[in-house]
């Protein structure tokens, strides 16, 4: 495949794209995803939606962001934030196209400006999660080089922000000051459109770490064309949004799925989006209720969690519920149905292609199952030849779509790439009706409560704890998040097993990587199963775990 000339002056990112003959195929089948050669996420998503969709009949501005306060920004609002920050990067902090921006912050209006900015000024973006330590901030830093660090100035506390390597400017979310050197008070002198870079439509725009199963994150790599090609295939055919629809949700914008479902999907259709920063998942349902949410993008354990406070009405007046992150079990799918009137849609997706590739239907009863290819996907299940298996049996999902792996500089990718189809490392087998049906994660990948945690990354925390030898981590079921990261600890000689040790290891956990990712399960062993090369036998830990 001939790749389109580039806008990119900085050559990063395209030299750093896997070789050719491990790309994954791509397949253009439906016609919303025929895309010109040259083009701009950003434009379409602000520019483009502006002049389409942002102002009523009347002309009034329409609302594209909300926030729990009661605070709206209109599109037109939005796109200025957007230019604003487009030219602070690039008159002031000399961003060229194809250099990296990373950010940090909560789910907020002026995250989303500085996204579209970034993709405006043809830079690529790199999101990262607000929560996480400054030992995973730096490994992101060391793997994507980023120019620039845009930090919410409430998450640079366990930073050192003069040793991350790239240079930091922090935007104010506790508040800008005239005249201060924030991303906000620099950008409010500038008054002027930001004409978009020409960029070619598979220049990179975006890079997206993703923990995966090993310590060593790693970082997807997606083209301007992949972040239109989410809404105009699974947004577009499955949740059929239209410009009134109001869209919430759980997942943080560093996730692909909550950049998906609370900026891409809502802008492509003019819709709006209601941005929280935290929130329970009560706490949602209840924002949900307040400002009259239709679309909900959430894990299977908030709506559990939602359910079992007896708070089911709040999510009546939803149009679509979307359950994604984790497996949806078919008695949580009734539950939810029966206390709402909403038939829950499932799916599965990664970030590897993006957003959802395969799916159940709007509106249909399909409790228990994951449901068919989102039209533009293809999705098999073979065996551990290659080769399809008969329906009823189980083996590894394979999917050809729009959208597909390229790892930044990663011998992985060969893995996760077989005859050019991903290979996503989950185990599903196709039932009687075509539909697939979800059995569980093919590698040690930890997926609690919508969130993916490495095993390998909580053990190598939890191994630096003094009173600790070793440790194996697997995944515990767990009838409240779906699964807990269950952590088997060996002790150093001299250290005695009791639960003060356990919380002292599970707070060292939290304070050396993200909190969530800590074991809130901890087993005291003499020894891990071995195998005769002296690899621990997780299979048998996780035995012992679900016993």
């Amino acid at each position: 495949m001939n790749l389109s000339p580039s806008a990119h002056q900085d050559t990063f990112c395209r030299d750093s794209l896997p070789p050719q003959e491990l790309w994954p195929t791509v397949e253009f089948t439906v016609p919303e995803v025929q895309y010109p050669e040259r083009l701009n996420a950003g434009k379409v998503l602000i520019d483009d939606a502006v002049a389409q969709f942002g102002h009523d009949a009347g002309g009034a501005p329409r609302p594209a962001l909300r926030t729990p306060d009661g605070t709206v920004v209109t599109y037109p609002e939005l796109q200025r934030r957007a230019d604003q920050v487009a030219h602070v990067l690039t008159q002031e902090l000399g961003v060229v196209p194809g250099n990296r921006v990373m950010l940090r912050a909560p789910n907020n209006p002026w995250l989303v400006a500085c996204w579209l900015g970034v993709l405006k000024a043809g830079a690529v973006v790199v999101t990262t999660m607000p929560i996480l330590r400054h030992s995973e901030v730096q490994t992101l830093v060391d793997l994507t080089k980023p120019s620039v660090a845009l930090i919410d100035d409430r998450f640079t506390e366990g930073l050192d922000l003069d040793g991350l390597g790239t240079e930091v400017v922090t935007v104010a979310g506790s508040g800008a000051e005239p005249g201060g050197e924030d991303l906000i008070s620099r950008a409010a002198k500038y008054k002027e459109p930001f004409e978009a870079v020409d960029t070619a439509a598979d220049d990179v725009a975006l890079l997206g770490p993703t923990s995966g199963s090993t310590g060593t994150p790693k970082v997807t790599m997606h083209f301007h064309r992949d972040i239109l090609a989410n809404a105009d295939t699974f947004s577009h055919y499955r949740l059929q949004p239209t410009r009134d629809d109001v869209f919430a949700g759980s997942p943080p914008l560093a996730f692909t799925f909550g950049l998906g479902g609370l900026v891409v999907f809502p802008l492509r259709v003019g819709a709006s989006s209601l941005l929280t920063e935290r929130a329970t998942p009560l706490q949602l349902a209840e924002l949900a209720a307040e400002h009259k949410v239709t679309v909900l993008f959430t894990a299977p354990t908030a709506y559990r969690a939602i359910i079992k406070e007896g708070k089911g009405e709040l999510l009546r007046g939803l149009r679509v519920g979307v359950s994604a992150g984790e497996h949806l079990p078919a008695t949580t799918w009734q539950e939810v149905y029966e206390a709402t009137g909403v038939k829950l849609l499932n799916g599965i997706g990664a970030t590897e292609l993006l957003h959802v590739f395969v799916s159940t239907e709007l509106g249909t009863d399909a409790p228990g199952k994951t449901g068919k290819p989102v039209p533009g996907y293809r999705a098999r299940i073979i065996g551990e030849n290659g080769d399809d298996v008969p329906p009823g049996t189980s083996g590894r999902l394979a999917v050809i779509g729009p959208t597909g792996c390229r790892y930044l500089n990663d011998e992985r990718q060969e893995k996760y790439v077989l005859d050019g189809w991903n290979i996503t490392g989950d185990t599903f087998y196709q039932d009687a009706d075509g539909d697939f049906v979800y059995q569980a994660r093919s590698d040690s990948m930890i997926i609690s409560s919508g969130y993916n945690i490495g095993a390998p990354e909580v053990e190598e925390a939890i191994n630096t704890h003094p009173a600790v030898w070793e440790s194996g981590v697997v995944g515990k079921p767990d009838p409240g998040r779906g699964t807990i990261v269950c952590a088997f600890v060996v002790l150093r000689e001299g250290h005695e097993p009791g639960e003060e040790l356990k919380k002292a290891i599970q707070d060292h956990v939290k304070a050396t990587i993200a909190p969530y990712k800590y074991p809130r399960e901890v087993r005291f062993a003499e020894e891990l199963p071995k195998n005769p090369s002296g690899k621990t036998q997780h299979f048998m830990l996780r035995e012992m775990a679900a016993a």
